[in-house]
């Protein structure tokens, strides 16, 4: 019998406050009440399930949850509790939870008289793996000690504690029972905070804001209030996902995203690494390192790769290999890295990773031209061949730099994938063509529109501010700039991952029609950096109006329905949220539109605005080129000027 899928628990209405390792999932009602996703984490195991307070006998009556950081949320509530108030509440409880494990309980009088009121906590844990929570076996509640000044859980797979402060009154193990007497004088305030902890070995610490952070504190102030609540929440969220390597703690990296991904996933992490180069490039090291860590080698035929697993490719297409996307993205960024500051010696000490990687890459194609995924017997995919090929050009430029062989056959491998792409994936038709999404293993185009395809606009960064060149030419990227700003691709909200008119469109598939941020934001930027700047901003346009409808804080996907005036996106209920390529590419959307292209080892910086302006003014500040703080301000002509940069580094042409 087929094995039936399992339902995620909805994530799409929750309050995720993150702080990899930590993780504290709420309703909006406030109360944690052991079920669905509800909850203190830490390393991916519940701590603590349920949480729910009572005050003079009765639940607050919630109104009002919102996030106030990445890592924090604010429940306010109401308890009416003299019997001669009349229909207005006379207690104010507010509760701020923390992704650290704290929660502060703080109780405000509004009465005239003082009070003196029970106070009640209840709380539980089944110290369940996420992944248990999310498939519905978790088991059930434990039984509670009595521990310092709160209670404390055990299990065969780890132990949880929380503690109070003030120690309670009276504490009942039996019923999970936290209790406390409190005087309020009127007008006055008390707070009890919890303080959730797991026994013995700790799993790692939060990166947090301070001074180890590898990403610059950037701003956006402009014409358009909404750049500066996008760009602020993105840091935010990044930070909030950021992760130690445990044997390296100095290395960093973007765990994939919350709840479901708070660990490494290669393609991701570098993917996002690139995206937030405009941040520094010390992500993008630390991510380099840790993955290099784990390259494979010896003589096998996946010597060089990074592994990684397999996603799904959507309704017309086996899984692919992010194995393959993360081994291609590696020397890519580790050169476009190098292009905006990153020190030589890191560059030299990742080098030879790097050459492994394009080792793979010859050696996989052999004696042809095209590269399947997955290798041996996959179908040759259109996004694949984009990544190879600007894997290439800029491997070749990176091994030239440090005389390094092999980069004349790489260059000559990509002038013949040029010739086999334009041979082989372009498919002329009515509507003036179109790439084919992948050639089946039986040589067979598939010929669905997806934004797979935005990939090929993608081309990266060589020296003094100039694009590798792509796969497809002027007339053909043209036609793809049209087809992406129809109706079928553009939903008003961002880039389908499917057209509307495809066969098997869903406009909740993964791949198969949802709106996938990190994918609309390459479309914006590639499109822009073609010329074709009508397309890139309605793209943008869209999904500015779609972060401002989550409170911009961008899900790694939404529903590609239709804008209609009026209208708001519909939330995907299993989409990571926040998602560290969603977050990086709030980042990548808004530095587009300045055209930041610098050259480091060069000692210059070219700018390649929008020259349409569709923000209007726009001022960046707090970037980082060079190793030094870069502010850049674009006015409502569409001209760009440097505010803030290195000594020395000179505005290129």
């Amino acid at each position: 019998m087929p094995r039936r899928a399992v339902d995620l628990p909805p994530a799409h209405t929750a309050l995720i406050c993150v702080a990899l390792p930590g993780l504290a999932i709420s309703t909006d009602q406030g109360q944690l009440t052991g079920r669905g996703l509800d909850g203190f984490y830490r390393g991916g195991r519940r701590l603590l399930s349920r949480c729910q307070v009572r005050v003079a006998g009765r639940e607050p009556l919630a109104l009002q949850a919102r996030m106030v950081a990445a890592d924090r949320a604010r429940f306010v509530g109401t308890v009416r509790v003299s019997p001669d108030s009349g229909p207005d509440p006379d207690v104010v409880v507010e509760r701020t939870r923390c992704a650290d494990g704290t929660e502060r309980i703080t109780l405000r009088s509004a009465s005239l008289r003082p009070l003196r009121l029970p106070v009640e906590v209840a709380l539980g844990t089944d110290l369940a793996e996420l992944a248990s929570v999310a498939s519905g076996t978790a088991g059930p509640e434990l039984s509670a000690s009595v521990h310092d000044s709160g209670l404390r859980w055990s299990s065969t797979t780890g132990h949880s504690a929380v503690t109070a402060d003030p120690p309670p009154t009276d504490a009942l193990a039996s019923a999970g029972l936290l209790r406390w007497e409190i005087e309020l004088p009127p007008g006055g305030t008390r707070s009890v905070e919890l303080r959730v902890r797991q026994d013995g070995p700790g799993l790692g610490r939060a990166v947090g804001r301070g001074a180890v952070c590898p990403l610059a504190q950037a701003r956006a102030t402009g014409d358009d209030p909404r750049v500066q609540a996008l760009l602020d929440t993105c840091v935010e969220d990044l930070q909030a996902l950021l992760l130690r390597d445990p044997g390296h703690p100095s290395d960093m990296h973007l765990a994939a995203g919350a709840p479901w991904r708070c660990g490494m996933a290669p393609a991701e992490a570098l993917a996002a690494a690139r995206m937030t180069l405009p941040l520094g490039t010390r992500l993008a090291a630390g991510t380099l390192r840790t993955l290099a860590r784990t390259q494979l080698t010896g003589s096998a035929a996946q010597s060089g790769m990074i592994p990684g697993p397999r996603r799904d490719a959507g309704p017309h297409l086996p899984p692919g290999c992010t194995a393959t996307e993360a081994t291609l993205l590696f020397p890519a960024l580790l050169a476009e890295a190098r292009r905006w500051g990153l020190p030589e010696q890191d560059t030299e000490e990742l080098l030879p990773a790097a050459e492994r990687c394009l080792g793979w890459l010859l050696a996989t194609t052999g004696d042809g031209t095209l590269l399947p995924d997955p290798h041996p017997g996959g179908p040759v995919r259109c996004e694949t061949q984009a990544h190879a090929h600007r894997a290439a050009l800029l491997g070749a430029d990176l091994l030239d730099a440090y005389g390094r062989p092999g980069g004349s056959e790489l260059r000559h491998w990509a002038q013949e994938l040029r010739g086999a792409f334009q041979e082989d994936f372009w498919v002329e038709d009515l509507g003036g063509g179109r790439p084919a999404a992948a050639r089946a293993p039986d040589g067979r185009p598939l010929t669905h529109l997806g934004a797979g395809a935005v990939h090929l606009l993608d081309t990266g960064l060589l020296g003094a501010g100039s694009l590798a060149p792509g796969l497809l030419d002027k007339v053909q990227t043209e036609q793809l700039a049209r087809l992406f700003g129809g109706p079928g691709m553009d939903s008003g909200w961002g880039l389908r991952s499917l057209g509307a008119k495809e066969a098997a469109y869903n406009p909740f598939g993964h791949r198969g029609g949802a709106v996938r941020i990190q994918e609309t934001a390459v479309a914006v930027a590639g499109l822009s950096a073609s010329g074709f700047e009508k397309e890139a901003t309605s793209l943008l346009r869209g999904v500015l109006a779609a972060a401002e409808a989550f409170g911009h804080r961008l899900p790694e996907m939404y529903a590609g329905e239709q804008r209609t005036e009026g209208g708001a996106p519909l939330p995907h209920p299993a989409a990571c949220r926040p998602a560290a390529t969603a977050a990086a590419a709030g980042v990548l959307l808004l530095t587009t539109l300045a055209g930041i292209r610098p050259d480091a080892p060069a000692g210059t910086v070219t700018l390649r605005p929008v020259g349409s302006a569709p923000l209007g003014e726009l001022g960046l500040t707090g970037l980082r080129v060079a190793g030094a703080p870069f502010s850049v301000r674009v006015g409502r002509l569409g001209l760009a000027m440097v505010e803030e940069a290195a000594d020395g580094l000179q505005l290129g042409v």
